[in-house]
């Protein structure tokens, strides 16, 4: 089965045989993200993620998806500090399920509902919620997160349609975030996607109605101006932007480009 990995170690599918005698205790650390620094964002999120995080696309030719950028390097993530906790007022649904995840079969057609077993809050010694109860019947609490993931996998999938009509209108170019550190250093951020400004701008009457119909150009709009927040995520490091770096020269991402 496939599973949207990133925080997930050992993610295996739930089942009275195997954890009718396990629970879950949940608290206030983040520690298990702390080394992921982009994580899969959903449509509906867009509007408040976009109040804190840049939001971008990252993906190939196959699939595209929405995620917020959380670090500057690949194993960093700048909004988890040092005593776990979350430095944000919106914590993505994505990491919010953990350690909950639906995976799917080979052709995409059967979900099931999977724990990370390495997760340090899963345990056998009665801390926190119980899987099952004595009867061997599911939990409040395992109907509650399975009624969260279900929903989470609907709004995954209205993600993917936004996503393919991006694709579909040719919108999307690879982007760079440059940094220069205090010290001198000089980072890059690669491996992201963002909608271009000109092609936009070059859609026929008729493609932007229809992209304002579907509510399209909201999120479009949300996104772009969410890239501001490179800026923020540089000051987290304590770096300073390039000054040359900009993306199409356009003022609401000073500190992106694209990438050649």
């Amino acid at each position: 089965m496939s599973t949207q990995l990133l925080i997930y170690e050992r993610a295996v599918p739930i089942s009275k045989a195997r954890h009718g005698g396990m629970s879950v205790k949940t608290g206030d650390s983040y520690e298990y993200a702390a080394k992921v620094n982009s994580v899969p964002l959903m449509a509906t999120e867009f509007a408040v993620a976009a109040g804190e995080y840049p939001v971008v696309f990252a993906g190939g030719d196959d699939r595209v998806m929405p995620c917020v950028i959380l670090g500057a390097r690949g194993d960093q993530n700048l909004f988890v500090t040092k005593d776990g906790g979350w430095d944000a007022k919106y914590i993505p649904a994505f990491i919010r399920q953990y350690p909950f995840v639906f995976a799917s079969d080979a052709k995409g057609e059967t979900l099931t509902l999977c724990i990370d077993e390495e997760f340090k809050g899963v345990n056998t010694d009665g801390r926190g919620e119980r899987l099952f109860d004595a009867d061997g019947n599911r939990t409040s609490y395992l109907e509650g997160m399975l009624a969260f993931s279900r929903e989470y996998q609907a709004q995954f999938r209205r993600s993917e349609a936004l996503c393919a009509k991006l694709k579909e209108l040719d919108l999307l170019e690879p982007m760079r975030a440059r940094f220069r550190t205090p010290a001198g250093e000089t980072m890059e951020l690669t491996g992201f996607l963002a909608v271009s400004r000109q092609k936009l701008k070059a859609l026929d009457a008729e493609t932007l109605k229809g992209l304002v119909s579907s509510d399209m150009m909201e999120l479009i709009y949300i996104h772009l101006q969410s890239l501001r927040h490179f800026q923020a995520l540089v000051g987290r490091i304590g770096a300073t932007p390039q000054g040359e770096a900009a993306a199409e020269g356009e003022a609401a991402a000073p500190e992106t480009e694209p990438a050649t």
